[in-house]
């Protein structure tokens, strides 16, 4: 049976790194790596790390931006600035500058993938093409006969 969560002054949940592992669907281990990166700063309850309700909105923010391709260091100057610009005006500037960035660079990746793809397929065609007209193929081994 799971432990409930301890309660902070004000209602908001404190989850343990198991708890919030679960829920979040990562390993122990990767909150414990963002925690040593300074990304997150849990809590603590004598030897035990708890993490706040803005720990876990960190941390989906964290995941979220390490799916979309983003460095440590680009999330972490993002989450940075949100305590320290209270209007959140640099961190959108931030965000839609890195998001630019992450677009373009992925559109270039995108557009050379077609290529790589289209060449590819191109030679498999030449080489199914050479393949069909070899005489005494064993198309079960895919070995000639001699």
């Amino acid at each position: 049976m799971a432990r409930p969560e301890a309660q902070k002054p004000g209602g908001d949940p404190f989850h343990t790194v198991t708890q919030l592992a679960r829920e979040l669907g990562v390993t122990a281990r990767t909150i414990r790596f963002y925690e040593d990166k300074g990304l997150i700063i849990p809590q603590r309850a004598g030897s035990t790390r708890v993490y706040t309700a803005r720990d876990r909105a960190r941390m989906i923010l964290i995941l979220r931006g390490k799916r979309l391709g983003f460095s440590l260091r680009e999330i972490k100057e993002y989450l940075d600035l949100y305590d320290v610009d209270h209007t959140h005006a640099e961190q959108l500037r931030l965000l839609r500058e890195a998001v630019g960035k992450r677009l373009a660079s992925l559109r270039d990746q995108h557009q050379a993938l077609e290529q790589t793809i289209a060449e590819l397929e191109d030679v498999q065609r030449q080489a199914d093409a050479a393949y069909a007209h070899l005489p005494n193929v064993s198309r079960v081994r895919g070995t000639v006969k001699r």
